[in-house]
């Protein structure tokens, strides 16, 4: 068995791939070598970083074992550097150089990635929710750009998995696949029209069936309040009218054009000025939940993350 071979009992030469941490003081050991040279006095270096003198010594004896070489000469009047030691500072000093250099390096990626926030947020959620949460996150970061890009959730979906957004919020009965999500907010699907509509008058609840069968007013394919509503109904007859946004379905149920089924966060107003009636429906549960998305496995960080903590505050 060769020298190298005793040394080293797993068989691995001093050299091996993957060993460098177990051969290379750490960066605590070096610093702490550094402020021995530069003061001449253990006390001193251990005074300065914080830990006490036992503590410093024991680090320069480890570090000497890991080395294979004494580093530091000790007497009363104060520690001084070997030959060695003056040798391995000069090293020391280049690493931990290199290790600030690297810390500010990360920084600044840091400060470039907290600089801009780019959300995406299916309809509801961006015209009736992002706003109060945009407004609580920029007391929070000041500093940080963002910018809302609003779609349906299938949108939503398309623009995290191709890193066009660093967060989402869907509104669908499932989430997109590639993406992890976390409940945020709940919310409730309603029927309503306008008062001069004749279920506006109507003294019992609508059957589901019969809701099923009326051409409503409704959102586009892939938007999350008309997967909820189909998956309920289990089908829709064919669109009275099929637009893009909340506001604009709202507006058409408001303007007599037919009956709807919108979020309850989008027509508190309307509801409470008598402009839409809610009609009661039986047989059908239309609850949903309200989700924030990323993609599987990169949970949101920095603003993102601030983010998504205001939305359960």
């Amino acid at each position: 068995m060769s020298p190298t071979d005793d040394d080293h009992p797993t068989g691995h030469s001093a050299h091996a791939p993957g060993s460098l941490a177990h051969r290379v003081p750490d960066l605590g050991a070096l610093q702490l070598l550094l402020a021995v040279a530069r003061l001449g006095s253990l006390g001193g270096a251990a005074r300065e970083l914080g830990i006490t003198q036992p503590a410093a010594s024991s680090r320069i004896r480890s570090m000497e074992r890991q080395l294979g070489v004494a580093l530091v000469d000790r007497s009363p009047r104060g520690s001084r550097l070997t030959d060695a030691g003056a040798l391995v500072t000069d090293w020391a000093r280049r690493i931990v150089e290199a290790a600030e250099a690297f810390d500010a390096g990360a920084q600044a990626l840091r400060d470039r990635r907290d600089s801009r926030l780019r959300v995406a947020a299916s309809m509801t959620i961006a015209e009736y929710l992002l706003p109060g949460w945009l407004l609580a996150l920029r007391a929070e970061r000041p500093d940080t750009a963002v910018s809302l890009l609003a779609g349906n959730s299938t949108a939503v979906a398309a623009l995290l998995l191709s890193g066009e957004a660093d967060v989402g919020f869907v509104e669908g009965l499932t989430v997109p696949s590639g993406l992890d999500s976390a409940v945020v907010a709940h919310d409730r699907l309603i029927v309503v029209t306008a008062p001069s509509h004749p279920w506006a008058r109507r003294r019992s609840p609508l059957a589901a069936e019969e809701l099923a069968a009326t051409a409503l007013i409704l959102r586009e394919e892939g938007s999350g309040t008309r997967q909820v509503l189909e998956a309920a109904l289990g089908g829709l007859a064919r669109p009275l009218i099929e637009l893009s946004s909340t506001t604009a379905v709202k507006a058409a149920a408001v303007s007599g054009a037919g009956p709807a089924v919108l979020s309850e966060l989008a027509v508190g107003d309307e509801l409470a000025l008598r402009r839409l009636i809610r009609v009661p429906v039986n047989g059908i549960a239309l609850a949903r939940d309200l989700r924030a998305v990323w993609p599987t496995g990169h949970r949101p960080t920095g603003p993102a993350r601030d983010l998504l903590s205001l939305t359960r505050a």
